[in-house]
């Protein structure tokens, strides 16, 4: 049967406490036993079902990680108070001093920092490499490798990890395959692919609104179940545990994501190619110029399309912060970073999102200081919003000069 992440969430049903359509809200930091052998045995690690903390888990919090396990396709989901929270409880509960990972380059910023420079303090080491070559992966590999992480499409140069070739290195070499699925929900399903565990930041297009941050880790059972136990998880020890009220938020706008994500790629397809018929150095893993484009085609589920991100090279700083600023003045988005919002986002990540990464190591990896990182928004015209962005680069001079012409 085809794998339909939407058809996995419509199945999902739940009743509110008084037969409420939604889920009741659980407002509680703390829970009652009926007996106190059962709280004994959570304590001990028997943990499935029962309610003991808010730290530990609560009915919202499930009801949200429930519903992002059948996107996912994965067995189980945490959710935890942002992406970074998910990510570095996987790590930690992965990892120990002396343990190595292998990285892709281009990662988000947070991802990249905590690797390259908090890691090393717990003797845990990083390679960063060309996740789109296999190749350059494996022979990074060490005895003390515990885990390969990439993003399915990267922050914020967009390349494309072929997932099915990882997760082969991966199962070779007996490492768990951890992707970062944030830019592409719905549009990629890593597990699928064979990945190991996927992680989201919920900020982004999954919650779709810029009014919460939240994190998820999708997996196995008993990795999930690890990362919350009392005496060693990750998760329940470093208390990166999401707000009930959040997570009820959360789990409203995740029933529309479908839709959003489509009508996203649609409008990001449509601005990608306008833009290169105009000359312009756009990047879109849509567009069959794209290196990763047959890997991402072959990958995607395809009702989904290729996500809402782009970017754009304006050739230096200066222009791009020109143009961006023109843009938030003509009402075609915001400067701003994060993505995934209705309205569209745009940054210079060279000098944002990515800014902990050194200018050197930008530079080789194809980090210019003219690149805008666009997350298109739900435009109902998108053409009248090409044209009005295409008139700001005339204005700024930024088109090529045949197309000026």
């Amino acid at each position: 049967m085809k794998f339909e992440p939407a058809n996995k969430i419509q199945d999902l049903q739940y009743f509110g406490e008084y037969g409420g359509v939604n889920p009741s809200i659980s407002d509680s930091s703390t829970y009652t036993f009926l007996s106190a052998k059962t709280m004994f045995d959570t304590f001990e690690g028997n943990t499935e079902g029962c309610y003991l903390y808010s730290r530990h888990s609560s009915p919202s919090n499930l009801y949200l990680g429930e519903a992002l396990a059948a996107m996912e396709g994965s067995e189980t989901a945490n959710v935890t108070a942002s992406g970074m929270g998910a990510i570095t409880a996987v790590i930690l509960q992965l990892c120990e001093a002396g343990d190595h990972i292998v990285s892709g380059r281009t990662v988000y910023g947070g991802t990249y920092a905590f690797m390259k420079n908090f890691l090393p303090r717990l003797q845990i080491n990083t390679s960063f490499t060309d996740i789109t070559k296999p190749e350059a992966v494996e022979a990074f590999i060490t005895p003390e490798t515990k885990m390969i992480y990439c993003e399915a499409v990267s922050n914020p140069l967009l390349e494309v990890a072929d997932l099915e070739a990882l997760s082969s290195i991966a199962k070779k070499h007996g490492v768990p395959l951890v992707v970062d699925n944030t830019f592409t929900p719905m549009n990629i399903s890593p597990l699928k692919h064979g990945a190991d565990i996927v992680v989201h930041s919920l900020t982004k297009f999954i919650n779709g609104s810029s009014d919460t941050v939240g994190g998820v880790v999708c997996g196995t059972k008993e990795f999930c179940l690890s990362l919350k136990d009392v005496n060693s998880g990750a998760a329940m020890l470093l208390g990166s545990t999401m707000d009930s009220l959040r997570a009820a938020s959360v789990l409203k706008n995740l029933r529309t994501l479908h839709i959003r994500m489509k009508k996203h790629s649609e409008n990001a397809m449509y601005l990608a190619e306008r833009f290169e018929m105009d000359g312009l150095k756009v990047v879109y893993p849509g567009l069959p110029s794209h290196p990763g484009h047959e890997t991402m085609k072959r990958m995607i589920n395809p009702e989904y399309g290729y996500g809402g991100m782009l970017t754009l090279d304006a050739g230096n700083l200066d222009n791009a912060n020109a143009l961006m600023e023109m843009l938030q003045e003509n009402n075609l988005g915001y400067l701003a970073v994060s993505l995934g919002f209705y309205k569209t986002l745009f940054s210079a990540p060279g000098t944002s999102t990515s800014s902990e990464i050194p200018e050197e190591e930008q530079k080789e990896m194809g980090l210019s200081d003219g690149l805008i990182r666009f997350s298109i928004g739900l435009d109902q015209d998108i053409e009248r919003t090409y044209k009005a962005m295409r008139r700001c680069m005339e204005v700024l001079n930024i088109l090529p000069a045949a197309v000026n012409a």
